[in-house]
């Protein structure tokens, strides 16, 4: 699969050939990669929300009026559901949302992932990320180059301190490391910038265990 190859201030390209990117054929690796981001995203969720039942109501329980004659509706308490400030019927209460993903689960979901990512043409290679001087005007016009508008992100396996000074004010711009780059990252962005060892990393664990 070929990809287009940037050099270091983004003012040229020219294509190349991947050949260990994955390949894939009609659906196959479509559910993993949903099921993928659907543990992913429970993960995240804290599941702390939690309400009131009736007997959890401070309150006390003595009847509001009495029962005939005055012309309301019958009440046994003002813990009642349907009053301001009673309990709340079948709210939520704290839980663990979290699923788990197994490991060659996550890896083909990945793999999909980035194969689907590269035949979208959303993934763009970079020879380096280089800062020609400490100036975010300097960098965004880099970018700007591969990419004009749009988030993007940006992926190398570890970032130089320069470039992540002169470029972390942009506010469409992203980072992840390699270490920590997975299916959901592939997915959320539609513009990707990898740099070239950046990319060796990354078909590396892509074809660990394939």
């Amino acid at each position: 699969m070929k990809l287009k190859v940037y050099t270091k201030d983004g003012s040229n390209f020219t294509e190349q050939e991947f050949e260990n990117i994955p390949q894939f054929e009609g659906d196959k690796g479509v559910f993993a990669l949903k099921e993928t981001l659907v543990a992913y995203q429970a993960n995240a969720r804290q599941g702390n929300a939690s309400t009131l039942d009736y007997g959890s109501v401070s309150g006390t329980c003595r009847k509001p009026f009495k029962q005939k004659g005055g012309g309301r509706s019958r009440h046994g308490t003002m813990k009642s559901p349907i009053h301001r400030g009673g309990a709340v019927v079948f709210g939520p209460k704290p839980r663990d949302w979290s699923k788990k993903i197994n490991r060659k689960v996550k890896l083909l979901a990945f793999r999909r992932a980035l194969f689907d990512k590269c035949v979208e043409n959303g993934l763009s290679v970079i020879e380096e990320f280089d800062a020609p001087e400490p100036k975010t005007k300097a960098v965004d016009a880099i970018l700007s180059k591969i990419q004009p508008k749009g988030k993007i992100l940006l992926i190398d396996d570890v970032f130089a301190d320069k470039f992540v000074l002169a470029s972390r004010n942009i506010a469409r711009v992203n980072f992840c490391e390699t270490a920590s780059l997975s299916a959901m990252e592939l997915v959320r962005f539609d513009n990707i910038i990898v740099s070239r060892k950046g990319l060796d990393t990354v078909l590396a664990r892509a074809n660990k265990e394939a």
